[in-house]
C-alpha cells in the first residue's frame, strides 16, 4: 500500500520541516511570521506554502478584520503535516482528526491574538538569526512541554531533581545562541489586558523551579506597552530577587528593534537597555555545589 508520509518525505526540505514542527508545537503562523523568520523574501515564502498546502500538508484560514477586509492567511498543521512531523520524531501518530481538531481551536478561538504574539516573538528571534551571522534561536518550547517532570534537568542531575514537575506555565521557553554565547529564557507575553498582579503571581512558580533545580536564567516580560513596563517595574520592586527583564514592545516596534536587540531591563536594575545574549551573565548554576558539599 503506498504511505502518503514515505511519499511527500522525499519533496520536503529541511525548512519544510522547520516549518511544520513549529506549527505541530506552536499552533498556528501568519504568512508574514513565517516569511520573517525562515525565507529571504514573502513571495518566495508564498510560493512554497501554497506548494505545502497543496500537499495537504499545512492547512489555512483568513480572518475577517471587524472594520472590513481581512487579515493575512494563518497556517495550521494539517493531518498529513502531523504524521510527517511525528515520524519524524520517531512518536506514535497523532489521532486522526489531531488537524481537524486544531484547525477548529484557532479558527474559533479568542486567545488567538495571545498565541500569534508569543510566537511572534519567538519568529522575531529566528529572523533575527536568519539575517545576522552567529545567531541562532536553538531551542523553542511550547507552555505545554515546560510542565513535565524532568523538563529543565539533565541525566546527570539526582533522581528527585529529575522528577520535580515544574508548576510553571511560561508562554514559551527558548535558547538563543549569539557569537558563542548561550541564554536560556522564558518568556511572558503580557497582551495588555490583564491584571498585572497575575503576572507577578507567576514568579512564585519560577522561585521554586529555580530552588529545586539549582540553577536559573532570566524571565522576560514583553509588555504590550511601556507605560505598562512601567507599572511593572513598581510592583516588581518589591518582588522577589529574581532573574527577570521587562521589555515594551511599542518601545522596540518604534525603534526598529527585535527581542535579540537592546530592548532589555533587569527588573532591580538601573534601567539600562541590555540585548538578550548580554542577558547571560544572569544565568546561574548552583549544582556544583551539591557536589563538592557530596
Amino acid at each position: 500500500m503506498d504511505d502518503p508520509v514515505l511519499r511527500v518525505q522525499s519533496q520536503l526540505t529541511n525548512r519544510d520541516q522547520v516549518l511544520l514542527s513549529w506549527l505541530y508545537d506552536h499552533g498556528v503562523l501568519t504568512s508574514f511570521q513565517i516569511a520573517h523568520a525562515l525565507f529571504p523574501s514573502l513571495d518566495f515564502c508564498q510560493r512554497r506554502l501554497r506548494t505545502l498546502h497543496r500537499l495537504r500538508l499545512v492547512a489555512r484560514f483568513r480572518p475577517q478584520r471587524a472594520d472590513g477586509g481581512s487579515y493575512p492567511y494563518h497556517y495550521v498543521i494539517d493531518q498529513l503535516g502531523a504524521e510527517v512531523v511525528a515520524a519524524a520524531r520517531d512518536e506514535r501518530p497523532p489521532r486522526r482528526d489531531h488537524a481537524r481538531v486544531e484547525r477548529r481551536r484557532w479558527t474559533s478561538s479568542r486567545s488567538l491574538a495571545h498565541r500569534l504574539g508569543i510566537n511572534g516573538f519567538f519568529t522575531d528571534l529566528a529572523g533575527y538569526a536568519r539575517t545576522h551571522p552567529g545567531a541562532e534561536l536553538h531551542r523553542w518550547l511550547p507552555e505545554s512541554a515546560c510542565d513535565r517532570a524532568g523538563a529543565f534537568t539533565s541525566p546527570e542531575d539526582p533522581g528527585l531533581m529529575r522528577a520535580y514537575q515544574p508548576r510553571i506555565r511560561p508562554d514559551g521557553y527558548g535558547l538563543w545562541a549569539e557569537d558563542g554565547t548561550e541564554v536560556p529564557i522564558f518568556v511572558e507575553y503580557d497582551s495588555g489586558g490583564e491584571q498585572l498582579s497575575v503576572l507577578l503571581g507567576k514568579l512564585i512558580g519560577y522561585q521554586k523551579l529555580f530552588a529545586t533545580i539549582r540553577r536559573a536564567w532570566p524571565v522576560l516580560c514583553w509588555l504590550h506597552s511601556a507605560a505598562r513596563e512601567r507599572n511593572l517595574r513598581r510592583l516588581l520592586a518589591e518582588a522577589p530577587p529574581l532573574p527577570i527583564a521587562t521589555g515594551a514592545r511599542d518601545h522596540a516596534a518604534s525603534a526598529g528593534l527585535s527581542p535579540a536587540d537592546a530592548v532589555w531591563a533587569i527588573a532591580h536594575g538601573d534601567g539600562q537597555r541590555y540585548r538578550l545574549v548580554d542577558l547571560a551573565v544572569y544565568v546561574v548554576d548552583l549544582r556544583h555545589e551539591l557536589s563538592e558539599a557530596a
